[in-house]
């Protein structure tokens, strides 16, 4: 039996409903839209929504891999909701929202992997008359295996197009099975040289050593990428992989500075940073 380890004081935070987290709530059940803060069981969701603010998770609530720390469930999804980027829209103006983090489930059972959706989201947030265009950020899946998927993607140019590698190369077999360290360093290389601004997020905590977070640093400056988030790993579920050890929030200060030393513009590093997290914040950080 594996034993679970005690979760320490900084990472406790409050579940205060308040009446900005409730109104976001309601206003997304309305229209019908997931955020990753719900479905990925975030722990930062009431503050964000307290500040108004979600990442939204489109293409459905259930995904076509089984990555072993995500709290995502697994099944065969729905067909795709062509009025979803409509619905979109009108939470994106009701909140008013100067930054919009757009996220997906995998869908893998789709031929192009469900660009083509994040497309039309993209698109119809600029076309419609709202008081205060959003910059767009993409936090995308792999599309491995979709010819062309990534090229459709990122044609469309978004503000910052962002790829999660998630964990260490030794670890992937065990945490992300379905994908490929190298292929998402690909993807994220493909990105960059297109010349958008590129982000990824790491975990830590999952029995990754020093030397080989210092090795995943320099293999994402070398791909191109210049935002940057790091957080500590947090077992959703008892279904889920452990966590193998907690970092102190000095630890995450310490690989921010050295992360900021290898050329990373700008970087969100302590212990409940997660890839949406201030998102806008630290696009207004990195250098233009």
């Amino acid at each position: 039996m594996v034993s679970v380890l005690r979760k320490p004081a900084w990472l406790k935070v409050s579940d205060a409903r308040s009446a900005e987290y409730l109104a976001v709530d309601r206003l997304l059940r309305q229209q019908q839209l997931s955020t990753v803060c719900s479905s990925a069981l975030c722990p930062n969701r009431g503050g964000c929504w307290r500040d108004g603010t979600a990442a939204f998770m489109i293409l459905g609530n259930l995904c076509t891999r089984n990555c072993a720390f995500c709290a995502v469930p697994s099944g065969k999804p729905a067909p795709v909701d062509h009025e979803e980027p409509a619905r979109l829209v009108a939470a994106i103006a009701q909140l008013a929202l100067r930054h919009v983090v757009i996220t997906s489930v995998d869908r893998d059972d789709l031929a192009d992997g469900g660009t083509g959706h994040f497309v039309a989201c993209v698109q119809a947030i600029r076309a419609a008359s709202l008081p205060h265009t959003p910059s767009i950020e993409l936090l995308t899946p792999d599309f491995r295996g979709k010819e062309g998927a990534l090229a459709t993607l990122l044609a469309c140019r978004p503000e910052v197009f962002n790829h999660n590698m998630e964990t260490v190369a030794r670890l992937y077999p065990q945490v992300r099975p379905a994908a490929r360290y190298a292929y998402s360093l690909q993807v994220l290389a493909q990105a960059a040289a297109s010349g958008l601004r590129c982000k990824s997020g790491i975990m830590l905590g999952l029995g990754e050593s020093d030397d080989e977070v210092a090795t995943l640093l320099q293999d994402l400056r070398s791909a191109g990428v210049t935002l940057l988030t790091i957080g500590q790993y947090l077992q959703p579920t008892r279904a889920q992989h452990p966590v193998v050890r907690y970092l102190p929030p000095e630890a995450f200060q310490t690989w921010r500075s050295h992360a900021l030393s290898l050329g990373f513009q700008a970087v969100e590093s302590h212990p409940l940073a997660r890839s949406s997290f201030h998102a806008r914040q630290l696009l207004t950080d990195a250098h233009p």
